[in-house]
C-alpha cells in the first residue's frame, strides 16, 4: 500500500515479504512502525492466496530495537501511557502468531532488544552468518518482558535466563544451536534461502499449515488430555478442508493406478 511510510509492503505469487524500512533508524521500532507492521500483517491475512509472509530489513541490520524517541517518552511517561504503549507491541506479537500463513523472519545484522524479540516472536528465523541476536535491555535496568513469552517457548528454562538476564551478543550459530534460529546460511545465500522457504511452503497446503501452526500454540497452557482432546476436533476439522478432500482423491487415484 502506498501510505506505508517506514515498511515495504510486496506481495508476489504466493507470498508476502513485509519489509523494514528505516535503514538509517537501524530500521528501530517507532510507534509509528509497529503501527505499520500490525496493518501490514492485518493485510497480508486477508491473502488468501499467500502461503508464506516474509519479514525482513533494508540496510545493514534488521532491527536495533526501541527507538530513541520513544525511549525518552518511556522515561517521561506516567503508568498509564506506558502500558498502552507496551500494549501495542504485544498485540503486535500475538498478531504474528495470530497470522494464519508462517511468518519467517529474515535476519542480517544486528537484531537486538525489541528487533530480537521480533523475530524470536516469528514462527521460523533464517539467519545469515554474519547476524548477531542479543537482548540488551539488561544494561539500561529494562526488562525483556512482553518478548519473555517467547523466548520461554523457545528455550529450556536455564538457557532462556542466560539469554534474558546477560545482555550476551550471541552469533546466529549460536543461536541456532539454542534454539531461537532454525536456520544459518552463508550471508552470500541468504536471497537464495529466502527463496526456498517460500518454494517449501507453496508446495503444501495452506489450509493444513494454517490449523497446523493453530494447534500448535494453542496447546501451551493445555494438559496432556486437553491437548489430545483438541488434536482429536483439529483432525475432523482439517479432514474436511478442500485440499484434504482433494488430497486424498489424489492419493487414492495413484495408489488405484498402482494396484491395477
Amino acid at each position: 500500500m502506498s501510505d506505508y511510510k517506514q515498511i515495504n509492503y510486496e506481495q508476489r505469487e504466493t507470498s508476502i515479504q513485509i519489509t523494514l524500512n528505516r535503514p538509517e533508524k537501524r530500521n528501530a521500532l517507532s510507534a509509528e512502525l509497529i503501527g505499520e507492521l500490525k496493518r501490514a500483517f492485518a493485510q497480508a491475512a486477508a491473502e488468501d492466496t499467500t502461503r508464506v509472509v516474509i519479514l525482513r530489513a533494508a540496510g545493514p541490520d534488521f532491527c536495533a530495537g526501541a527507538d530513541l524517541a520513544q525511549l525518552e517518552r518511556v522515561s517521561q511517561a506516567g503508568i498509564l501511557e506506558n502500558l498502552a504503549d507496551a500494549e501495542q507491541f504485544a498485540d503486535l506479537l500475538v498478531q504474528i502468531r495470530r497470522l494464519p500463513q508462517p511468518v519467517v523472519a529474515a535476519v542480517h545484522g544486528r537484531a537486538f532488544a525489541g528487533g530480537a524479540g521480533l523475530a524470536t516472536a516469528c514462527d521460523l528465523v533464517i539467519a545469515t552468518k554474519s547476524a548477531r541476536f542479543s537482548y540488551t535491555e539488561v544494561k539500561i535496568g529494562f526488562v525483556p518482558a512482553i518478548v519473555l513469552a517467547f523466548i520461554r517457548r523457545n528455550l529450556p528454562e536455564k538457557r532462556a535466563f542466560e539469554v534474558l538476564t546477560t545482555g550476551k551478543i550471541w552469533s546466529s550459530e549460536e543461536a541456532e544451536r539454542l534454539g531461537f534460529v532454525n536456520r544459518v546460511v552463508e550471508d552470500e545465500d541468504f536471497e537464495s534461502a529466502i527463496t526456498k522457504v517460500i518454494e517449501e511452503y507453496a508446495a503444501v497446503s495452506g489450509s493444513a499449515v494454517a490449523l497446523t501452526k493453530s494447534l500448535l500454540y494453542q496447546i501451551d497452557a493445555m494438559t496432556f488430555e486437553q491437548a489430545m482432546r483438541a488434536g482429536v476436533e483439529m483432525n475432523a476439522i482439517a479432514r474436511m478442508t478442500p485440499d484434504c478432500q482433494n488430497g486424498i482423491r489424489r492419493f487414492l487415484g495413484k495408489t488405484g493406478d498402482r494396484q491395477g
